[in-house]
């Protein structure tokens, strides 16, 4: 057994015995941390697979915003699970082994793990995608080639799925569900620790630089607008938790977070019919600058790059402060 495939099975023993850890424990809190850890391993899995634009994904939405949301979540709620009939368990039981059954019968026709002769490896559409992408695009990362370009439409289609998942959230817990609720004053906040409100402040624009650094690099290595975004967000975030809700949004008003989660996905759309209008085909980027085709890809990538930084970045930090903004009910 190679060190390669001896690190993968220890991280895929570790993700199995996390998945058994959370459906045995009924403190919903440790199965958030469970679950954030869960991510974390998974994360490494798709580092360690080179998939590392994945990982990125993984490790600042999994592990980062969602445990925060979920953490929120359980403030609404109690901390406990409810206890489940066992006659009502066993249909949920059914359905795992049957999938899970599918899924083992499936993988049998997959490629041997790490094979050089993989469809993936021999089919003609990865000499396009690897090699020639480099000539047509002119963009190093080839991810971002065939996100933000070929495949620019789906690329839009996903924006728009996290837009409406916006929207029916904050329609939820935010100003178009109730009022909102008057939180009762907290015990302590976590501004009056020196050194949580000093560190905070020094991380707060390293996070933001960080987050400019992941949106205009992506052309060259792992990043662009979905990571970017989730970055910005994780920024807010973190200042909301330690500074307070209110001074958080002093920083980020909240009408402007709803002016921004339009404006991202409106500047995708128009930029599709700039194209359009100029003679090209929706989201064809060429025609930007004709006379330099791969400019012209450039500065398209850029302007997708940044819209979808931009809605990402505003429905994650509204859905947050929509919880946050909620009052605590147990």
């Amino acid at each position: 057994m190679t060190t390669f495939v001896l690190i993968h099975s220890v991280l895929l023993a570790i993700l199995i015995a996390t998945a058994v850890a959370i459906t045995r424990m009924r403190a919903l809190y440790g199965a958030t941390m469970l679950a954030a850890l869960f991510s974390l391993v998974t994360a490494c899995l798709f580092v360690l697979l080179d998939a590392v634009d994945v990982a990125f994904t993984e490790a600042a939405v999994g592990v980062g915003i969602s445990t925060v949301l979920l953490l929120g979540g359980l403030a609404l709620t109690r901390s406990r699970e409810a206890v489940t009939p066992r006659r009502r368990r066993l249909p949920g039981a059914v359905v795992v082994l049957l999938t899970g059954g599918v899924l083992a019968y499936a993988a049998l026709d997959l490629p041997e793990f790490g094979s050089a002769d993989s469809p993936v490896q021999r089919h003609p559409i990865t000499e396009t995608y690897l090699h020639e992408s480099q000539k047509d695009i002119g963009i190093p990362n080839t991810v971002t080639s065939v996100l933000a370009s070929y495949r620019g439409l789906d690329t839009l289609g996903e924006l728009v799925v996290v837009f409406t998942a916006g929207l029916a959230v904050l329609s939820l817990l935010g100003p178009l569900a109730r009022p909102e609720q008057v939180r009762p004053p907290a015990d302590f906040h976590l501004a009056d620790y020196r050194v949580i409100r000093v560190v905070t402040g020094t991380l707060m624009p390293l996070i933001l630089l960080f987050a400019l650094y992941v949106l205009f690099h992506g052309d060259y290595g792992p990043g662009g607008g979905f990571q970017a975004g989730v970055i910005f967000a994780s920024g807010f975030v973190l200042y909301g938790l330690v500074f307070g809700l209110d001074k958080a949004q002093q920083v980020v008003p909240r009408a402007a977070l709803w002016l921004l989660i339009s404006l991202g996905l409106l500047v995708y759309v128009g930029l599709g019919l700039t194209t359009m209008l100029l003679g090209g085909s929706f989201l064809d980027y060429d025609v930007l600058d004709p006379d330099h085709p791969a400019s012209g890809q450039h500065l398209g990538i850029l302007v997708v790059e940044t819209a979808i930084g931009v809605t990402v970045a505003s429905v994650m930090t509204a859905i947050f402060f929509s919880f946050a903004a909620r009052g605590v009910s147990r």
